[in-house]
């Protein structure tokens, strides 16, 4: 009985590692070009699992919260990663010097990480 407790804690430690690492959504690379409104390409990485477990968006954000535009990610991408996807037509306010990308999954919301990218 006194061997119990420490499976206990092996299995929590190893579920709970497994919960973080999936949890996660890193942006790894964030590219902008601008003329009259800007196209962002956004690379992320996640361990999606399948349909109930996938990055599932990014915005792009003003410093201060403004949400200029969304890109939805309508399915997983099991096996394509890191991958990235683009938005087009983002209209930025005038005198905007940066803005933030911040990225979310289908199970955790948002991730701490957001992403602050110099405008052109």
């Amino acid at each position: 009985m006194k061997t119990m407790p420490g499976i206990l804690t092996v299995i929590t430690l190893l579920l709970g590692s497994k919960l973080a690492f999936a949890g996660a959504t890193s942006i790894v690379d964030v590219k902008v070009e601008c003329n009259s409104s800007c196209t962002f390409s956004v690379t992320l990485q996640h361990a999606d699992e399948g349909w109930d477990h996938y990055a599932n968006q990014w915005e792009v954000v003003t410093l201060d919260g403004v949400v200029l535009g969304s890109r939805v990610l309508y399915h997983p991408h099991v096996n394509e990663q890191p991958f990235t996807r683009s938005l087009s037509g983002v209209k930025i306010p005038a005198g905007t010097k940066a803005v933030k990308i911040r990225a979310q999954d289908s199970v955790h919301g948002y991730s701490a990480e957001e992403y602050t990218v110099p405008l052109p």
